[in-house]
Parts: C-alpha cells; structure tokens; sequence
C-alpha cells in the first residue's frame, strides 16, 4: 500500500461522523439502484415470460408479410419441412403449430368478431400456459376438433358455458364459406382482457377442415430455453433454413417485433426509471460535493504548511483524490453487499403491492413480484455512483492547486 493510500485511509477518520454520513449515503444509494434496477429487470422478465407463454412464443416462423397483414392465404406450405428443422435446433425449448381466421360467433343471444386459433393440443400444452388458465370446464384433448376452448370474458358476453353451443362462421382460404358449430369444453382465464375477450382455441385438424387449409399452417410458434437464447436461435433459423434450404418467402419474427406495444412500454418505463436514479445520483453527488469543499477549506492551513515544507500541490491533490476514493469504495462496497442481500430476499419470497392487483391482472402479471439480480443490476449503479462521486470530487480537490502557501498558513 503506496504512502498515500495509508495518509488518506488515516485521514477520512479524523472526523468520523461527516465520513460515516458520507459513507451511508454512497452506500443508500448504490443499495437502491442495485435493488431497484434488479426489481425492474425482474419485472421485465415476468411481463415478456407471461405474454410469450400465453401466446406469441419467443419467436415464430411465419410467411413474409403475414405479421403485419394476417390474410388467410400466407401460409407455411410445408410444416412437416419445418419442423424437421426445428427439431435439429439447438436451444429451442418447445414448438408447435397454429392456424388462426377471423370470424363471427355466435351464441342464442349475441354476436362477436373473434380470433379462431386452431391448435395441437398436446404440442400446445408445452409451448404455452393456456392449458394451466382453464377455469372451467377441461383442456382440449388430441382428437377433439369440433370443440373449443374460450375466454371467461367471451364466455359472459356471449352469456354461453360449459357443453352450450356456438356458431362460426368465416371464409376459408380458398375464399369459401367457413361455418361450424363448436362445443364448448372449456373457460379460461389469462389475465389478458383483450386475449379473454376475443380468442376461441379449437383443434387444428377440425380448423383446417374447416377454413380450407389443407395441411398448411400460419405460424409454427418457438419457445426458447432462455430469454437469451432467441437471438441465436433466430440467426440460425435465418442462416441455415430460410438461406439455405431456400425458404425466403418465410419470416423469423421475435418477441419484440409481434409485440412493440409491450416492448414500448418497457423502454418508457426503463427511461422513467432511469430519470429517478439520475435524480437520486445528484442528490449524492451534491453531498459528496459539500462534504469534500468543506474538509478542504477546513484543512487550508494544513496544505498551506504542507507546500511550505515542499510537497507539490500535485501529490497533495492525489491525497484529497484517494480519501474520495476510499469512501467511495466503501460506500459502494456495502451497497451493493446489502442491496444484494435485500434483493435475494424478495427474489426467493416475492413482493406484494397493495392496489396494483388491477394494474397487473390486465398485463397478466403476478400479483406477486420477484426482482431478479443480475450482474447488470449489481454492477451498473454502484458504477454509476463511482464515477458521479469521483467527478464530483475533482473540483474541490483542483482548489488546491491554487492555493498560495503563505496565504494558506495565515489561515485560521
């Protein structure tokens, strides 16, 4: 340890309490950043989890132009094709096909437009949660095709339940009438108004009798292992099927790209979220600030006596630099130490909001939430908070640097 480090280390003892106020507010706010950042990316994760499982998937192979303009004739062709390549993808987790059309629902009493989905039951139950959402009633099994699976929120604007029937009715991709009448075998329940309020599952094979289809598909829908496996996984897709096996006329939209509004809301949040932790830095910088001018005009004489006895001001402004710097670092330190501690608490135990439970439910969120430390979340902050504090130092420290020996020893 260099003569310096031992003088600063020494030095920021002299008054203890103005160091150890200044030490707890670099470590209060390196604690809330790491918790709060943890805490957001926590949410983050659960809302993308939660909209991928209930129904885009993290990515889906689909024909060009068919994610901005779902017309009944943009089809995967050959899904048999597909999912021969799929299954030789590293990282995918679960993948199944769906069909969907647009159509009018019918009960005795109302009419709706809704969304008719057409699915592999058992390959669905692994890809999303939709299985795991009935309230009533039972999930589709493999062979059923004239029975299907609404919303709780369908299911009351069309005043029908369990065993009642329905009528749709469509056009098929070859332009044909569609109409079927379906049973209902099951309500369930997302969380999601808008998927409750306008989704009817039904088995694929009775979907693609009846809408025309033949054999061919609208998306094969992807779930990764992991949130960072999609990136890899979609190059690859690109690269050695699309490219290769010359499948241009299909497209490997992701997440973001079927859902911008979620991801809009994410990065609108991310920025207010950033605006608070800037503010909340300032504040320490401020005091970081106050704290460092006013232990330097406190020792003006000490300096003064210093460059009399010929030390540079150069070494004595290094001194005042590594006393910022070791508060600092210490600060820090049990910032993050503690934030990680509170962090991994409520990671393992949740956190409950009192009055959000609206909020969320329309998101399809947990009412319970779970921060999710990361080595982003616990580094990023505290970083930030080093540099702010060390920048806001240098002023204080630099007045040295003009201090006039003589001058300063008067100085009492």
């Amino acid at each position: 340890m260099s003569i310096e480090l031992k003088m600063a280390w020494r030095n920021i003892w002299r008054n203890p309490r103005r160091t150890l106020l200044t030490i707890a507010a670099i470590a209060f706010a390196s604690m809330i950043l790491v918790f709060m950042l943890s805490f957001q990316l926590g949410c983050y994760e659960t809302m993308i989890n939660t909209s991928v499982k209930i129904s885009t998937g993290h990515m889906q192979i689909q024909a060009q132009g068919y994610l901005k303009d779902k017309k009944m004739r943009l089809v995967i062709k050959d899904p048999d094709k597909v999912s021969k390549f799929l299954d030789t993808v590293k990282g995918i987790d679960n993948y199944t096909f769906r069909t969907n059309g647009f159509a009018l629902v019918s009960s005795d009493k109302r009419t709706y437009g809704v969304v008719v989905t057409g699915i592999d039951p058992l390959k669905e139950a692994n890809v999303s949660s939709i299985k795991s959402l009935v309230r009533k009633g039972s999930y589709l099994q493999e062979d059923d095709e004239y029975t299907a699976l609404i919303g709780e929120l369908l299911s009351n604007n069309l005043k029908v339940d369990i065993n009642d029937e329905i009528t749709i009715l469509g056009q098929g991709r070859d332009g044909s009438i569609a109409a079927a009448v379906l049973t209902i075998k099951g309500i369930f329940n997302s969380g999601i108004d808008e998927f409750d309020r306008n989704v009817i599952m039904m088995g694929l094979k009775g979907f693609q009798e009846i809408f025309s289809m033949g054999t061919s598909v609208h998306e094969a829908v992807i779930t990764a292992d992991s949130l960072g496996d999609v990136s890899m996984i979609k190059q690859n897709i690109q690269n050695n099927f699309l490219t290769i096996k010359g499948e241009e006329s299909l497209a490997v939209p992701d997440w973001m790209e079927i859902m911008p509004g979620l991801v809009q809301g994410i990065q609108m949040d991310l920025v207010s979220g950033i605006i608070m932790y800037i503010i909340l830095v300032i504040v320490v910088a401020f005091s970081i600030f106050n704290t460092f001018l006013m232990a330097i005009l406190e020792r003006t004489r000490e300096f003064g006596v210093m460059m009399a006895i010929g030390t540079s001001p150069s070494r004595i402004t290094k001194l005042v630099m590594f006393e910022s710097i070791c508060m600092t670092i210490v600060g820090i330190v049990l910032g993050i130490i503690i934030g990680s501690l509170v962090t991994l608490y409520f990671q393992k135990h949740g956190i409950f909001i009192a009055g959000t439970e609206d909020i969320l439910k329309e998101y399809g969120i947990p009412e319970r939430l779970y921060p999710r430390l990361s080595l982003i979340s616990a580094v990023a902050g505290p970083l930030v908070v080093f540099l702010i504090t060390f920048v806001s130092s240098v002023f204080p420290a630099l007045r040295i640097r003009k201090l006039n020996p003589v001058k300063a020893m008067a100085n009492v």
